[in-house]
């Protein structure tokens, strides 16, 4: 614990909904739900206005939407999303080298590093001037919480939400600590807080009354005497700038469940592509595939297979999946399919080229009537479940050629008319798409709808938030799947 609260905790409001609301003047101040839009997702983040209605993040999207049925419901544009981290992150690198990223919207920052805060006083300006800098940079607000350990300044920054600043004087953690409850301690989960809840433990306060050798009996004793400690407001852990990715991956859940073995291998061959892209991205290779299959009746499966070397070769990663695929039962049904890669290494073993010549031997010998070409690309956003192989070539005129020609426009995707300007999709259906025009900078714009192949309309790039002479965001996705992607630190 530091004598003073030199730790700061920051983290951005309702971010996903947020950045979307400020995208699209029309959305300000109403309810705004962001994540997989079919029967299975789930909530990423839901904007303040949404949670009056009892929406939260990780709710089954099926019940956001019979809780708040005129919210607006967005897939992610998560390439947008990153553009504005990175910009949070450079003020914050500003502020301190050492600076602790949780995830796109959070992290933690040491201002005593560089000499940014030395009391209370000096590290409340810091706080103020940052929120204020994020404020003209992105056109967003963040919470901000400073206390003297990392544990009390996530805390004082939930206290702070939204679009606050809380500071824990020290000396005072042990009255702010007491009468909360015991899952506001890192480590305590619903299986842990049930236990303990069993034992008559609720609070902080009782954590502290129960003594570390109840807790070492009852949770065990790395966990129990953890528990004492920082329900004592005791916490050493120090803001870490550099955290080791350990393994990339990336999954999809599908509107109905999967039965037909040919369609379940396409899509795992799909996700190993995904993954080998991200995998790249990253600037690594890993040496273990890793493959999760979730059935019919929520059953979880998870097998891997670790190669002689790391690699990135997509060939490689592909058939160390359907390996993995053999020896998984799919009878009845898959509603989840994934595909990760951990023992990640900064290099690529060279004899595993030999490895994936091999893998695209067996693949044309055994006459599945694709096509696959190396490093095919992936499952294209917003066609979660789609039907036809990476790589695959339609037959010009037939079915998957004339299915391949309707363009499909998730809501909110953001979208270029030749006469109207910029806009966003609100809807699809029946052949028509219909799409809001107006820029974040501007006043709520006029609908119109067309049909979904109107020449005319095309995917753009998000515009910035902020009037500033930096272009538009790079790299915008043209919408996102209910899948998730993830890198695990």
């Amino acid at each position: 614990m530091r004598a003073a609260p030199t730790i700061l905790h920051l983290d951005m409001d309702a971010f996903f909904a947020a950045a979307e609301q400020a995208a699209k003047p029309s959305l300000r101040g109403k309810p705004v739900i962001v994540g997989g839009l079919g029967p299975r997702g789930v909530v990423a983040t839901a904007s303040y206005e949404a949670r009056r209605f009892g929406v939260h993040s990780a709710m089954p999207m099926a019940q956001a939407r019979r809780l708040a049925p005129n919210a607006a419901y967005l897939v992610p544009r998560f390439a947008f999303y990153r553009s504005i981290s990175e910009q949070v992150m450079r003020l914050l690198g500003e502020l301190s080298p050492l600076v602790e990223p949780l995830s796109l919207d959070e992290a933690f920052v040491d201002l005593e590093a560089a000499g940014a805060a030395r009391d209370a006083a000096s590290a409340r300006a810091a706080g103020e001037r940052l929120r204020a800098d994020i404020l003209a940079a992105t056109g967003l607000t963040g919470s901000v919480g400073l206390a003297g350990s990392k544990m009390l300044a996530k805390i004082a920054s939930e206290q702070a939400k939204p679009d606050g600043l809380v500071l824990i004087e020290p000396g005072t953690e042990r009255a702010l600590l007491g009468p909360l409850s015991v899952r506001i301690l890192p480590g305590v989960g619903p299986a842990t807080g049930e236990h303990l809840r069993r034992g008559g433990i609720t609070t902080c306060a009782e954590l502290v009354e129960a003594g570390e050798d109840e807790l070492v009996r009852l949770v065990g004793k790395a966990h129990g005497t953890g528990l004492y400690r920082m329900a004592l407001g005791h916490d050493d852990r120090p803001v870490v700038a550099e955290r080791d990715t350990k393994s990339v991956s990336v999954e999809d859940t599908f509107d109905v469940d999967l039965h037909d073995r040919v369609r379940i291998r396409v899509e795992v061959e799909r996700l190993a592509d995904r993954c080998v892209q991200r995998l790249r991205a990253s600037g690594h290779s890993g040496r273990t595939i890793v493959l999760k299959v979730r059935r019919y009746d929520f059953s979880t499966l998870t097998r891997s297979e670790t190669l002689r070397g790391p690699t990135d070769d997509p060939a490689v990663v592909r058939e160390a999946a359907a390996r993995l695929l053999e020896a998984v039962d799919t009878t009845g049904g898959v509603r989840l399919l994934g595909v990760g890669v951990s023992g990640l290494a900064d290099y690529t073993q060279e004899d595993l080229f030999a490895q994936a010549a091999s893998a695209r031997a067996a693949d044309a010998d055994a006459g599945a009537g694709r096509s696959q070409e190396d490093g095919a690309p992936g499952a294209a956003p917003g066609r979660e479940g789609a039907g036809a192989a990476a790589g695959d070539v339609p037959a010009e005129g037939g079915p998957a050629a004339a299915e391949a020609s309707v363009r499909q426009w998730p809501a909110g995707q953001d979208v270029r008319h030749a006469r109207y300007g910029a806009g966003w999709v609100q809807g699809s259906g029946v052949g028509r798409v219909t799409v809001r025009f107006e820029v974040p900078q501007g006043a709520p714009g006029r609908v119109r709808t067309f049909r979904v192949d109107d020449p005319d309309l095309v995917p753009a790039q998000p515009l910035p938030l902020v009037d500033q002479p930096s272009s538009p965001v790079d790299g915008a996705e043209g919408g996102a799947s209910g899948g998730r992607e993830s890198s695990s630190p």
